[in-house]
């Protein structure tokens, strides 16, 4: 139990005060997502930052948390389909203690089509709670938020100084937010990444992922004219996709030693998809230009060069002497093995807020993509914490995603223990010292 070995003096200010705290003052979170889920952060095309920066301070100021804005400069992240500013907030306290990074991506994906209901309007059915963003990963935000407000309501004292990181361009952007502060030094300490699951795992790390947008360029003219003036882009692409459904295949082929998550069929493996396809106007027109995005993942045992190179080669071939042009619009390198001294104290605090017994855990990675591989490179820092709101059954990425009030309380619980000076502080590689008074 969280209050063992609390002397009943502390009162209110102890962890199981402040835990009681966060239950009292669940809706609060609720209201908080409500107004996430409303500012439209999809990226492509990631225009929506600044908007949503606005709603952070106003969230972050009464915790006490300075809040600073940085900017991405354009020229680092400009790639076809992208526009507005890439705004990154940064709102932290400090006191002197060791710091403690909270990292948030704010963008989304763009809402696929079937949704039921308005994907910027969160939606409640029961415990449930629906909208573009509630499990990945604008409810984690708030569930650090609740956190927060838990601490300052009771006067928990903290092992760390929380700085939050609300970062751009995660969803394959060219170049996420996180990078762009790793590589200014503007990092400290070491980090939570709130972009995995709600589940017992230990993060073993995940594949990396690039995106190239493949154009193919025709000769517009009149429908019926085409013969003698007219080059059809959509035709002349068939041959591309052609070549690219052929090598799918191959590269799935292609396995890798991170062990799979519990629920997978077999072992993580590559994998390649033409994820969109853009061209043409109207049935009296021939289309001029059609636009193919493509998504690779690959596994850390890939070389992103090689990866690259395999695929525009193969349009190449199949191309032969149309006029492509083929542009990297994305592309998140692997995280490694992110293991490190603080992950046992983390997996406590994790069992403290989810009720996870130790047998639960598992160390598994997956195929889904992190921007910490460049952190990692960047700082020559290797741990990385990680948890979040995913679920078998959050439909991230897909109408109706959603979380639960209960995990985000329960992730608020896990983040706060993880903060709070009395929680396992031998545990701590910093050797907390828990605050004998009080007063």
């Amino acid at each position: 139990m969280i209050s063992e070995g609390i002397p009943a003096d502390r009162g209110a200010r102890s962890l199981a005060g402040a835990f009681a705290a966060i239950d009292a003052m669940a809706e609060t979170a609720v209201e908080d997502l409500r107004k996430m889920v409303a500012v439209d952060t999809s990226f492509p095309p990631g225009a929506g930052y600044d908007a949503f920066a606005d709603v952070m301070e106003q969230l972050a100021s009464p915790l006490a948390l300075n809040c600073e804005r940085v900017i991405v400069p354009e020229e680092l992240w400009r790639a076809p389909g992208s526009h507005g500013s890439r705004t990154n907030l940064v709102a932290r306290r400090r006191s002197g203690k060791p710091v403690l990074g909270l990292y948030f991506h704010v963008d989304t994906v763009p809402p696929a089509p079937g949704w039921a209901t308005d994907p910027l309007q969160l939606g409640r059915d029961g415990n449930r709670l629906i909208g573009l963003g509630a499990a990945d990963m604008k409810g984690s935000i708030a569930a650090a938020l609740l956190a927060l407000r838990g601490a300052q309501q009771t006067g928990l004292p903290l092992a760390y100084d929380p700085m939050l990181l609300l970062c751009t361009d995660e969803e394959a952007g060219l170049y996420p937010g996180v990078r762009y502060l790793a590589e200014q030094g503007r990092l400290e300490g070491h980090i939570l990444n709130f972009n995995g699951s709600a589940m017992p795992r230990i993060w073993a790390g995940c594949f990396g992922l690039f995106t190239l947008t493949v154009r193919v360029h025709g000769k517009p003219a009149h429908a019926g004219e085409q013969r003698r003036s007219g080059a059809n882009a959509i035709e002349a692409a068939l041959p591309i996709l052609n070549a690219l459904a052929a090598l799918k295949p191959v590269i799935a082929q292609r396995t890798s030693a991170l062990p799979p998550p519990p629920q997978a069929a077999g072992p993580l493996a590559g994998s390649l998809d033409i994820s969109a396809i853009h061209g043409g106007q109207c049935g009296g027109q021939i289309p001029s230009l059609v636009e193919i995005l493509v998504c690779r993942r690959y596994a850390p045992e890939e070389d992103f060069a090689t990866a690259r190179r395999e695929i525009e080669a193969a349009i190449q071939r199949a191309a032969d002497v149309l006029d492509v042009e083929i542009i990297l619009t994305g592309h998140l390198m692997p995280t490694s093995d992110p293991g490190g001294p603080h992950w046992p104290r983390w997996q406590q605090a994790l069992s403290a807020g989810f009720g996870y017994a130790a047998e639960d855990f598992a160390r598994w990675g997956a195929s889904g993509c992190s921007d910490f591989g460049w952190v990692q490179q960047a700082t020559g820092v290797q741990e990385v914490l990680l948890t979040g709101l995913g679920k078998p059954d959050s439909r991230i990425h897909a109408p109706g995603e959603s979380t639960t009030l209960a995990d985000i309380v329960a992730l608020a619980k896990s983040v706060l223990a993880y903060l709070a000076a009395e929680f396992r502080p031998e545990l701590s590689p910093e050797a907390i010292t828990p605050e004998k008074d009080f007063a």
